[in-house]
């Protein structure tokens, strides 16, 4: 392991900055993070996707990662590091590049009165290099690729089953992953979580092998109602798998024959039975807009049309009776609502048209 430069060492940098999910933290990070360390006095990784409910794309959550991350590093390297969460916001770059920006200049430590020089670094491949067209003002630094080594197929191995998992943790782990890493997950997947995900992971594969023999990969087609009044916001609690327990927005697949707006209404008319007039539901449509992140569900390629209905205030929020066997629908207070109790991409449809805030603290 690496020992931490002396303070009289000359750097190119006042401060780099790392971007990344780290699902999980692999030798290739870690290798970026090592370059950072001998080119900058100080490096700043941010961890996205934070704050977001476990899944099989985002199974551990900020606090885990950042012990994973740490453990790759000797005291005096940690000492350099500064690892802080960063909120995703899926459908605005401005949104996102702002928080990247203001993280970047709170954590930034001065050594002299003049502006510090910042770069942000990548491994060379195509999302580095869009990262880094949205920060002309830093310069950029990129570290070969290290090949071979994919998070998301890690994920795999690690998800496909119990059996699955023990297996790569006891051979191939060691070649991808630092054994700080290997540790916390072997120990992970001994807990609750762990087998909500393999769960999870049994019903998607259920799931694609009903379309195995479709000509081309499909694509769904749902609709999504974001429903407010009162500084209130009409939410369903999900009760199966996936996304048991968590908040979602009152929605569902389009019928063959029906136009996207009456898919909406008839989700809210029959699942919900929102006590809201048609007529009084449409004259409140305040927006509507696609959202088709192409990881947004876990069922594949999925697109989401979303349309927000503004109620007028009134001391009473609407009733709601739902169908026996579904989803619990109740009216959330707007204060409430946090990514990590959300499903899929629902807080950032809401955020998007509401302009919810976007940092939720450190840890």
């Amino acid at each position: 392991m690496p020992q931490g430069r002396s303070v009289a060492t000359r750097f190119d940098f006042d401060c780099l900055v790392f971007i990344g999910r780290f699902q999980p933290p692999h030798l290739g990070h870690l290798a970026v993070i090592r370059e950072a360390l001998k080119r900058a006095r100080q490096v700043i990784v941010l961890v996205g996707s934070a704050w977001q409910a476990r899944s099989l794309r985002n199974p551990w959550r900020f606090d885990e990662r950042l012990a994973m991350l740490r453990s790759g590093f000797d005291a005096a390297d940690n000492q350099r590091l500064e690892i802080s969460p960063l909120l995703d916001a899926l459908y605005n770059d401005d949104v996102w590049v702002r928080d990247v920006q203001s993280r970047v200049r709170d954590l930034t430590v001065a050594h002299s009165a003049r502006l510090p020089r910042i770069g942000l670094i990548g491994a060379s491949r195509g999302q580095s290099s869009y990262y880094l067209s949205l920060f002309p003002q830093w310069e950029s630094v990129s570290v070969p690729l290290v090949e071979g080594i994919s998070a998301s197929q890690i994920r795999e191995r690690v998800f496909r089953s119990p059996e699955s998992c023990a297996d790569y943790l006891n051979t191939g782990a060691f070649h991808e992953l630092p054994p700080g890493v290997v540790e916390r997950i072997d120990a992970f997947c001994r807990t609750p979580p762990y087998h909500k995900l393999i769960e999870e992971q049994r019903l998607l594969d259920q799931y694609r092998k009903a379309w195995a023999d479709a000509p081309y990969p499909p694509i769904f087609v749902t609709v999504n109602a974001v429903v407010v009044q009162s500084g209130h916001i009409l939410l369903v609690r999900r009760t199966a798998a996936p996304g048991k327990g968590l908040y979602a927005l009152p929605g569902g697949f389009i019928s063959p024959h029906e136009r996207l707006l009456d898919a909406c209404l008839r989700e809210l008319r029959e699942r919900i039975r929102l006590k809201v007039p048609e007529p009084v539901l449409k004259g409140s449509l305040r927006g509507q807009q696609l959202f088709d992140e192409p990881h947004r569900s876990w069922r594949g390629r999925t697109l989401a049309e979303a349309f927000y209905f503004a109620l007028r205030p009134d001391q009473q929020l609407p009733r709601l009776k739902p169908i026996k066997g579904g989803d619990h629908a109740r009216w959330v207070a707007l204060a409430d609502l946090e990514p990590e109790s959300l499903f899929e991409d629902h807080f950032f449809i809401i955020q998007n048209f509401l302009g919810l805030p976007t940092d939720f603290g450190n840890y």
